[in-house]
């Protein structure tokens, strides 16, 4: 092959890579580099400090998670629904050390944010729960992970969250709990369950808080769209034991404090109201 013909190639592939690239470059490398201890010198207030790569984990100012308080929401009536588009797929279930997740293999399916499709990745637990409704902390929440690959949205992660108090058993969490009790303690160890179903996690779609944030892990990036469910779901008492117990002891609590919200713009969106 002709040399300029190479060069060609070689930059074709390059622009189709490119998107990609950017996206999982956004995520954790390293997991073990953190912790969720008060007074830690690996601990979120210091997070920033640990990697250059991290430091808008402290002077970011659009940090996660923020409380969503009624006198800093605007409330937005609209008559479409949030869209989700999930399906059923082969899946794998980790102990990341810091929490349990569940990755999706191939496409789970996606869901539709003005106009864009962000793809379903991932999603993993936080116990107690990161944000907090009016200084509310509840005792568990889920992220949905998602991330898109158009080269001109500004947002390339969004995620979608889903909030827990203690009551019945949540059914999603109770097909998962023999894996995540095998996975006890063992750290980057995981489980081969088969096909799981992402529409089991079941989350209000007409009524949800928006805002712009970040991850809440290193390296906090930035400019991620986040979509919190206003219903709050339940989980048993031994579920959210069972996930703190799974991973190492400086996670079993692995929230990270509140971050300051900086006047940003936070939504509640609910269904339009009738004429």
């Amino acid at each position: 092959m002709p040399i300029d013909s190479k060069i060609g190639s070689l930059l074709l592939l390059l622009v189709i890579l490119y998107p990609i690239t950017i996206v999982n470059a956004q995520e954790v490398e390293d997991e073990r580099e953190f912790d969720y201890v008060r007074g830690s010198e690996k601990g979120p207030v210091h997070w920033g400090k640990l990697h250059k790569e991290w430091s808008v984990c402290n002077n970011g100012k659009m940090q996660s998670p923020i409380d969503l308080s009624d006198s800093r929401v605007e409330i937005i009536h609209k008559s479409k629904k949030l869209s989700r588009n999930y399906k059923p797929c082969t899946a794998i279930i980790i102990n990341r050390g810091h929490d349990i997740a569940v990755h999706w293999e191939g496409n789970a399916g996606s869901i539709d944010i003005n106009g864009t499709s962000y793809s379903l990745q991932q999603a993993h637990w936080h116990s107690p729960s990161e944000h907090t409704i009016n200084g509310k902390r509840h005792s568990l929440e889920l992220h949905m992970v998602h991330k898109t690959t158009k080269p001109t949205s500004k947002h390339k992660i969004a995620v979608i969250a889903v909030l827990y108090k203690i009551g019945k058993p949540n059914r999603f969490l109770s097909k998962l709990v023999p894996n995540i009790t095998s996975l006890v303690k063992q750290e980057n160890e995981h489980r081969h369950p088969g096909v799981i179903d992402p529409r089991e996690i079941h989350m209000s779609c007409r009524r949800y808080y928006n805002y712009i944030g970040s991850l809440t892990v290193p390296p906090c990036t930035q400019n991620v769209i986040w979509t919190i469910s206003k219903k709050v779901r339940s989980v048993s008492l031994d579920q959210v034991k069972l996930l703190r117990k799974a991973v190492h002891d400086h996670a079993q609590k692995n929230s990270r404090p509140l971050q300051r919200d900086h006047l940003r713009d936070i939504q509640l969106i609910g269904p339009k109201k009738p004429n």
